[in-house]
């Protein structure tokens, strides 16, 4: 009975042992976290911390589940892997052997050589000691000093989500972004713009076009302030450092595994170890997989890449195809859908149709080619979309026409919500100079029927 050892209890993780117990009821499965005693939604942290739910509410299986489908859960720290010997070291406790190892070790926050960057009150928000070191960094009875304002750097999703809780508490936000807008180099600009505003709209003190220079300890060695590279002082009493995150695989950089930023991996998430592989967070591949990074860092793919890998170990071998990209979103209260691709800046032979509402809080861009039309990507803010029916679209090779006259089909929002189908309908008629007919909602072609 081979053993399959599981470094990591996140998304990718638990995904790979659950569906190798599918697939082989024989199979040894041994899954290993310091971070928590079971496998907790990451995304929901944030709704934690805001007093939406409570920590176990965001663990979707009970204790019971894992002896009742024989995974066995170890809470500890691999300190070092010997790949030859196929060993894994603990800093406490005995080695423990494995057939076949899956690296699922996730990310951590990245982190520039700020000066003051390790004081108290300085952290990130990636892992649930972060949950846990923020609850203490911002408890007004329990910290060293109250946290009169937090200051965040780095203008990306986990930035965000951080202001929203930080804000839910009364704590006041400046946040400091480099660039001209929020999340520029992700968005268009007139996506851009609509969040910038928003944010500013929810009471964020965004400051565009400014960077961290050093974090400023009061007499303690506790963060007071920080000082910007224009030379700004804001006085502060947490810090979230935000600037993106990076696989978590220092203690790796000295092995015989191949790294770079990531572990290197080939198409079935094969590392360069006999029976070892990575997925997730930490894993990098080493050929590119369409327009997709070599790095995904992104909930849903660490959940295909767990499916996938779990049919390679119960001897099914297969590639990891993840199809078109996808990914959603919360700005606040404004909901962010992304299909297909849609760059920051268009690229050569692509155009687009862009249609905003006139509250400024909702907005759609088609992406297309340019030469015949093919629809191939979108982004929507402030409508809820079916992903199964764009997904479709794109496998069809669907036109921007079709897609436009059908939009009803996608829409997912609830029945009493105001829908927006005629006014993109007729803003696309301008832009097309053609006369469009949209159509009724179909449930048959909603479902594929």
């Amino acid at each position: 009975m081979d053993h399959t050892v599981i470094i990591g209890n996140g998304i990718s993780g638990i995904t790979t042992a659950r569906h190798l117990r599918k697939l082989d009821t024989n199979a040894r499965i041994t899954v290993i976290s310091a971070e928590s005693e079971y496998f907790f939604s990451r995304t929901a942290l944030m709704y934690v911390y805001m007093g939406h739910m409570r920590f176990k509410d965001v663990q979707p299986y009970e204790d019971w589940f894992w002896e009742k489908n024989r995974i066995d859960l170890v809470n500890a720290y691999v300190d070092s892997i010997d790949f030859q010997k196929k060993k894994l070291h603990f800093s406490h406790g005995k080695d423990l052997s494995y057939d076949k190892l899956v690296l699922a070790i996730g990310s951590k926050s990245n982190k520039f050589g700020w000066k003051g960057q390790d004081l108290e009150g300085v952290q990130g928000l990636y892992s649930k000691q972060d949950l846990d070191l923020l609850e203490k960094n911002t408890d007004p009875y329990g910290s060293a000093q109250r946290v009169k304002r937090a200051v965040i750097v780095g203008g990306g999703l986990i930035g965000i989500e951080l202001a929203e809780m930080l804000m839910s508490r009364g704590i006041p936000v400046t946040f400091l972004v480099r660039e001209s807008l929020f999340w520029s180099n992700v968005l268009p600009e007139k996506e851009s713009r609509l969040v910038t505003r928003h944010m500013v709209e929810h009471g964020v003190d965004l400051r565009l076009e400014s960077e961290l220079d050093e974090i400023i300890p009061d007499a303690a060695g506790r963060v007071k302030a920080v000082r910007t590279k224009a030379g700004e002082i804001i006085e502060c009493e947490l810090v979230g450092l935000t600037a993106g995150v990076s696989p978590n695989i220092d203690f790796l950089k000295d092995s015989e595994l191949a790294t770079d930023k990531g572990i290197l991996v080939d198409a079935f998430m094969r590392t360069d170890q006999q029976d070892v592989f990575a997925i997730g967070d930490c894993a990098q591949f080493k050929e590119a997989i369409g327009e997709r990074r070599p790095i995904e860092q992104v909930w849903y793919t660490g959940r295909m890449m767990g499916e996938t890998l779990a049919h390679t170990l119960s001897g099914d071998e297969r590639k990891y195809q993840p199809g078109h990209w996808f990914n959603s979103a919360k700005f606040f209260d404004i909901e962010y859908q992304t299909y297909g691709w849609v760059f920051a800046k268009e690229k050569e032979g692509e155009k687009h149709f862009y249609w905003e509402h006139a509250d400024g809080k909702i907005c759609m861009r088609f992406n297309y080619k340019k030469d015949s039309g093919l629809f191939i990507g979108l982004n929507v803010f402030g409508i809820r979309l079916r992903h199964e029916v764009l997904d479709r679209w794109l496998n069809e090779g669907r036109d921007l026409d079709h897609v436009i006259s059908h939009l009803p089909d996608a829409n997912f929002d609830p029945e009493f919500y105001k829908t927006y189908e005629q006014e993109i309908n007729t803003a696309y008629e301008a832009h097309s100079g053609k006369k469009m007919k949209l159509q009724k909602r179909s449930l048959k072609r909603i479902f594929g029927l």
